[in-house]
Parts: structure tokens; sequence; C-alpha cells
């Protein structure tokens, strides 16, 4: 059994929240129970995964995708009516954390997925709202083929990417930057990488990356992002001795 207000305490300072200009609130979003004894963890505060996470016992919930955004609609109505609901009638917490979850050097959607595929000295990339969050890295040796990279992508991500190869022969440089991040391969390109991952694919992206000579793959949107909420999950599995259920969701986007 662990303290809820401990737990975000660590999580606080794992991710630094407040360093970041996000799109939403970062953290506490719902407050349940005081004491925890079993977390749940997904991509996105849906009713599924609520539904789901207090069948099997959890009293936290830890997602990537929370449940405010900006210039989102403030009334509790609808959906956000239904999955206010079901927390605060279970006791249970709500955390979610964004663009931290992304940045995060060991724990990150990004780094997660470099180190997944193999690749090397890894370093931040990827600017969004001043902040780097994305990464940058280096395949071993002389490099791997596109089919490889293509492979390797489909494997870790288990889904085959939209994949517009029109980069070099041999793939040495990458940057990824999960999710909606289809413009950052501005970025790569002026890096000059040889590759550039997201999850969402642009209308403009194949004419950019036939025209810039690199490989742009787009492994969905939720997809690329499973990976920071399920590390974090199991960090606090180890630090405070609860339970960690990930409980996955279908989506194709």
């Amino acid at each position: 059994m662990a303290l809820l207000n401990e737990m975000l305490a660590e999580l606080d300072r794992l991710l630094e929240p407040d360093s970041f200009a996000d799109h939403g609130p970062n953290g506490l979003q719902v407050q349940g129970c005081a004491e925890v004894t079993h977390v749940a963890t997904g991509v996105s505060a849906t009713l599924e995964l609520f539904e789901r996470a207090i069948d099997a016992g959890a009293q936290l919930i830890l997602t990537h995708h929370g449940l405010f955004w900006d210039g989102d609609d403030a009334r509790v109505v609808g959906v956000l009516r239904d999955r206010l609901r079901l927390l605060l009638g279970a006791d249970v917490s709500l955390v979610a954390y964004h663009l931290p979850l992304d940045a995060h050097p060991v724990l990150g959607n990004n780094a997660l997925i470099a180190a997944g595929l193999g690749l090397e000295e890894r370093r931040p990339f990827g600017v969004h709202r001043g902040r780097e969050i994305g990464v940058r890295a280096t395949a071993p040796g002389a490099g791997i083929t596109p089919a490889e990279l293509v492979a390797r992508v489909a494997a870790l991500t288990a889904r085959q990417p939209l994949a517009l190869m029109h980069g070099p022969e041999l793939i040495r440089s990458i940057g990824i930057v999960s999710g909606g991040g289809a413009r950052n391969v501005h970025d790569a390109i002026t890096a000059g990488l040889d590759a550039f991952i997201t999850g969402e694919p642009a209308e403009w992206a194949s004419a950019i990356a036939r025209e810039s000579r690199i490989h742009f793959l787009a492994a969905g949107h939720h997809a690329t992002e499973t990976f920071g909420p399920r590390a974090l999950g199991e960090h606090l599995a180890s630090r405070f001795g609860v339970a960690h259920t990930d409980i996955p969701i279908v989506n194709p986007v």
C-alpha cells in the first residue's frame, strides 16, 4: 500500500511537468482515495480503460492522454460526464502526463522506442512548444536497410507502419517523435537525418519525404505511445510495492 500523495510527488519529481508548456494539465486530474494498492496504466483516458482498470481493482489510473485539453468544452456533459461519474463513483484517481512523458530520457515514449529499435547514442530532438520532446539516435555499425527499419518498427508496435521510404539505402541516423509529431520531420531534415518515425501521418508528408530524400514512417499515434505509461506504471510498482496492470486498448489510429 502507498499513499496517493507520495506517488504523485514521485511522478512530479521524475517528469518535472512544470517545465513544459503543455496542452492541458499534467499530474492529478481526478482525485480518488488516499491509499493505493494497485495502479493501472493505458494510453488514453477512455471509458473502456476506466471500466477495465476498476474491474482489475485499481485505485489509481495513469495515462498519457488525460481528460482535459485546452480549448475543449468546459461543461461536464456527454462522454466527459460518463467518464467522471465512473471514476468518482469508484473513488479512483486519474493521473495524466502528456509532453513530460514523451520527453523523459529513460521512461519516455520516444526513448523507449529508440531502445526497442536497438538504436544507440540517444539524444534529445524535436522541438515542440520550446522543448525537445523526441529522441534522435543512430543505428549500430554501418547502419540498417530501409526494410530492416520497417520490420523493426512493425515488430515493436505490433502493426505495420505507413512507410514512405525515400531516403538512403543504409540508414544510420533516425529522429523519433511519437504521436502527432509529423511536423518534426522538418527538424529531422534540417539535422540531416536519414529517417524519421512518428505516430500519425500527414497529407503533405509523402511529398516532403520524397523531395527531401528522407524515410518517413508513421506507426500509429496510439501504438507509439503505449511505452511510456507502461514503464511509468512499472516504476511505481517497483518503487512503492504496489500491483500494476497495463491495459491494452485496441485503437487503429
